[in-house]
């Protein structure tokens, strides 16, 4: 398989686009949205700690040939926070209720780490919706990736104190292998890396640790088959410190008849880092099924 660095990122600095920030408002959340380019629609949906603008790598590769919609999940980016505990199973209602709101009926699905699991619970609660999925750098059972190992705890806390530079290294280093990142500017790399982030790599929301104890108590591992019928993709990258690729092959496993993809020298943060094959592979599993309605009315 032939990798492709950060193409998808040259020459991108984030949007200076005045006009109004796209919302929706559900009973309980303000949810930002982007909808960009033509074509089948695509929804794709981020992980702990990322806006929907994290996609953007994958949102220039696809808008060619998709309608590539993305959002910040709730108490991320421009969406607001809700009272109440945050769920796994909340944020897929979220995510579909955009869908509604624009009129999509039927949709190719993506998530990448937690977004994987809320891609699953969508999956799971409205497989009639979905026409393909794809599950990227992700695990059946959130408390997987939430496990604390020694070099985790040490990356984590290196990510909060310290100096600025090297809080933004630790970052680095949790989602990126070492080998790729001694072969860039680790510092221009993290100023690269904030618009897609929604903040700086420094300063880590406190509200990612909700997210992450709402992964940590998700398990749709004896349910999975139930997706049989939706062509699922199952994507993990071989250096990946949080999703380790034995729960990419779990997952897969656990999925009668999805495909499991593997790609070499990547690590948590191959969307970003291998764009270019990233995009290809989910071309290629999107062509699967090409019936989907552009922008129709819901029904």
């Amino acid at each position: 398989m032939r990798l492709r660095g950060l193409d998808a990122l040259d020459g991108f600095a984030g949007s200076d686009d005045d006009e109004a920030v796209p919302v929706i408002d559900t009973a309980d959340a303000r949810l930002h949205y982007i909808v960009d380019g033509a074509g089948p629609p695509v929804l794709l949906v981020q992980g702990a700690g990322l806006v929907g603008e994290g996609w953007r790598p994958q949102i220039d590769g696809l808008r060619d040939r998709h309608t590539v919609v993305t959002l910040d999940n709730r108490g991320m980016g421009a969406s607001t926070r809700a009272p109440g505990p945050l769920t796994i199973d909340g944020m897929a209602r979220d995510a579909l209720a955009v869908m509604d709101a624009l009129g999509i009926a039927r949709f190719h699905l993506g998530g990448h780490s937690m977004g994987g699991l809320i891609a699953q619970a969508l999956a799971l609660a409205s497989p009639e919706r979905v026409l393909t999925l794809a599950l990227l750098c992700t695990f059946a059972r959130g408390r997987q990736a939430a496990r604390m190992t020694p070099a985790m705890l040490a990356t984590s806390l290196r990510m909060r104190i310290g100096s600025r530079a090297m809080r933004r290294e630790a970052f680095l280093e949790l989602v990126m292998p070492a080998a790729y990142l001694g072969t860039v500017d680790c510092p221009a790399l993290a100023e690269r890396l904030r618009p897609l982030f929604g903040y700086d790599l420094a300063s880590q929301p406190a509200f990612v640790m909700r997210q992450v104890r709402a992964m940590s108590r998700y398990d749709a591992g004896d349910r999975l088959r139930g997706l049989s019928r939706i062509p699922t993709l199952v994507l993990s990258a071989s250096e990946d410190r949080i999703a380790h690729p034995g729960f990419g092959r779990e997952l897969a496993s656990l999925i009668p008849g999805a495909r499991y993809v593997e790609i070499p020298d990547a690590g948590h943060g191959v969307t970003i880092q291998c764009a270019g094959t990233v995009n290809d592979l989910l071309a290629e599993h999107f062509a699967k099924t090409t019936s989907a309605p552009v922008l129709s009315p819901f029904s």
